[in-house]
């Protein structure tokens, strides 16, 4: 037993030296820098996606649909074929029109020379009647026939001109018998079928831009000082896509049942898979935007005076009471406590002892600029979310 009991005792004597060898390594760490990121507070307010440019594209001349080339949801470029009338019958308009103006010309050339005759038998009875070879009655006679050939040329040309407007009505008509798209869009209804009458101003398809979709929300009146021309705007769809929008307009009407504003964004950059009537949520700015010290969610831990985190000091992690502010999705306001470019511990700081020698993995990551949105919402949000 004896022997037993010393070797016991050798085996503890030889393990203590290691077990405090093992207390003493420096912790492995994750660390990032405090940084100043520029910022504004937001209230998320929902939003729809709008068609900024829709149209109902009509028909300008009446006739039989002969060729319907679209199908609902076809890409169509400015110019496209959306439908072609029969233009057998315009055809002979054309002709018949083109007709009438050669008639009306000639005519004009009939009368012409009806007045110069005209004319020339009135100078020449007037030189007559100078020298008494004419009576007064034969004068007069030239006079009338002089001004009803005048009348004559001006009815010819008038011809001429009714007749050439109705080869441009002719003209028109045929050239309009194909229904074009008026700019680039997706086809959201056709509404006629190959020999339906189309009659002249009905609809032949309706189009919607895509590239010119915007966002209306109504936003509380009393946010709408806060928003600035261009100024961007970030949004989730229900399906959890990220777009970015610039404020284009606030409407002049206010709805009283909820004192809100109508306010257009336009949508900035790729729009993915949004559709017209989705609903979005925009965090929109309520106030002015202001420079902010950030530190990350992951770096405040609860202690018994408040809020903390773990500094980076030559090694060593040294504790830090802070006060917070608003929050972001990934961070938060930092209102005292730290300063720009201090390096905090964010993860393993769980387990860390005050004064305890730290060993960083890699160099020390800058908070994130990309959450440039703070919450309304600071100490009652940081609690749900502070890891403590």
């Amino acid at each position: 037993m004896q022997l037993w009991s010393r070797t016991w005792v050798v085996i503890l004597f030889l393990a203590i030296p290691q077990l405090s060898l093992a207390q003493e390594q420096p912790a492995g760490v994750l660390t990032e820098r405090v940084t100043v990121n520029v910022m504004s507070e937001t209230v998320a307010v929902f939003g729809e996606v709008v068609a900024g440019r829709e149209s109902a594209v009509a028909a300008r001349v009446g006739g039989i649909a002969e060729f319907v080339p679209v199908q609902v949801g076809d890409r169509v470029n400015q110019d496209d074929v959306l439908a072609r009338l029969d233009v057998e019958l315009l055809d002979i308009e054309l002709a018949q029109a083109e007709a009438e103006v050669a008639i009306a010309d000639a005519g004009v050339a009939v009368s012409a020379a009806q007045l110069d005759r005209a004319e020339k038998a009135f100078r020449r009875a007037e030189t007559l009647r100078g020298n008494s070879t004419i009576s007064q009655a034969q004068l007069e006679e030239r006079e009338s026939d002089f001004a009803e050939a005048r009348g004559s040329q001006q009815e010819a040309e008038a011809r001429l001109k009714a007749s050439q407007t109705a080869l441009d009505q002719a003209r028109y008509r045929l050239n309009n018998a194909i229904v074009r798209a008026p700019f680039d869009a997706v086809v959201l209804e056709v509404s006629t079928e190959v020999g339906q009458f189309i009659a002249p101003g009905s609809r032949v398809a309706t189009l919607i831009d895509t590239s010119a979709l915007e966002i209306e929300a109504n936003v509380p009146a009393r946010f709408v000082g806060a928003l600035q021309p261009d100024e961007l705007v970030t949004a989730t769809t229900d399906i959890g896509q990220v777009v970015s929008l610039k404020m284009r307009a606030i409407l002049p009407t206010e709805f009283s049942a909820t004192r809100t504003r109508p306010v257009r964004f336009a949508l900035s950059g790729e729009t993915g898979a949004i559709a017209v009537g989705q609903t979005v949520t925009l965090d929109v700015p309520v106030s002015q935007s202001r420079e902010a010290l950030v530190v990350p969610k992951d770096a405040i831990i609860q202690s018994q005076d408040g809020w903390s985190v773990f500094v980076n000091e030559n090694g060593k992690a040294m504790p830090r009471t802070v006060q917070i502010g608003a929050a972001l999705n990934n961070a938060f306001e930092v209102i005292s406590g730290l300063s720009e470019g201090d390096e905090v511990v964010v993860r393993g700081n769980e387990r860390l002892r005050p004064g305890q020698e730290i060993a960083p993995s890699g160099p020390p990551q800058a908070a994130p600029e990309d959450e440039g949105r703070l919450g309304n919402s600071a100490d009652a949000a940081a609690t749900s979310e502070i890891k403590g």
